[in-house]
């Protein structure tokens, strides 16, 4: 399910809805995948109540973690994404593209979180998963490439604002 809370300009939420599909399918994530586009206030609201982090961030994502009775009767829940239309927005008009694509980007990133991958930990497996995944799905520079630097000073790679925060986050309840 896709809810455009915030519209975005040559997105509709049956577009997104069979992008988070073919998305879904790549990686593998077998279950549904609801996705919120919203403001940076209400993301910044989700941040703050879910990571204790109070500002804004473009992508949350919501694992599901505790299967209850009932959802074995409904269809497998893989977790939940927020993605914020306004850095959305801004990122878009930064890197050159339509913010749709960026919203797709963002979805993709979230997705990848939902799967268990995890850039903060995982030795660039995440950000290679992306940038194969964004490839075929063609968007262009995935979220954790283009947040890489392309220096490296001291043998140590640099640390951009979007690696300091990470963007996984266990919830054990659904949005609102």
């Amino acid at each position: 399910m896709v809810i455009l809370q915030k519209k975005v300009a040559g997105l509709d939420e049956d577009a997104l809805n069979r992008f988070v599909l073919r998305a879904r399918k790549a990686v593998g994530l077998r279950g549904q995948v609801n996705v919120l586009v919203t403001s940076s206030v209400a993301v910044r609201s989700l941040n703050r109540q879910f990571r204790s982090q109070n500002k804004p961030t473009d992508v949350l994502s919501f694992p599901f973690t505790s299967p209850t009775p009932e959802s074995r009767t409904r269809p497998k829940l893989s977790g939940e994404i927020a993605i914020s239309a306004d850095i959305a927005l801004q990122n878009s008009a930064r890197l050159g593209h339509p913010p749709a694509q960026e919203v797709k980007i963002l979805a993709l990133h979230g997705i990848l979180h939902l799967a268990g991958f995890d850039h903060e930990r995982d030795n660039g497996e995440m950000a290679r998963k992306e940038a194969t995944l964004r490839r075929a799905l063609r968007l262009p520079a995935a979220l954790i490439e283009r947040a890489q630097p392309a220096r490296v000073q001291a043998g140590k790679k640099e640390s951009s604002k979007f690696q300091r925060g990470a963007t996984r986050v266990r919830a054990t309840r659904r949005m609102a």
